[in-house]
């Protein structure tokens, strides 16, 4: 009985290890800090828009709006800016979420 008991206290302390260490690997991975923000999805027209604020205060963000089996639109926002960003027509999909990219891309 005592033998199971260590056996299964040491699986559950070794998965809450491995599982502590695959999100802060998967954390540093990202790298960008996410400054991007969505504040709303909206139609004018026949066009889709997203607006999008930057919440990072001290630098540009760059973003990319994730539509399924379209091109996906690119773009930069400036410091603590907010805009409205036409991605597609209303009769293309809509888009699934806007990402934030590293400074590099």
């Amino acid at each position: 009985m005592r033998k199971t008991m260590a056996t299964a206290l040491g699986v559950v302390a070794c998965s809450a290890l491995l599982t502590l260490a695959t999100a802060t690997t998967a954390s540093a991975v990202d790298g960008a800090p996410q400054c991007v923000k969505v504040r709303k999805y909206f139609n004018k027209g026949h066009n889709r828009y997203v607006r999008l604020t930057n919440l990072c205060t001290k630098r540009p963000a760059h973003f990319v709006i994730v539509i399924p089996h379209n091109k996906d639109p690119r773009g930069s926002l400036a410091q603590g800016m907010t805009k409205d960003v036409r991605y597609a027509w209303t009769w293309q999909p809509r888009a699934l979420l806007v990402k934030t990219l590293p400074d590099d891309s």
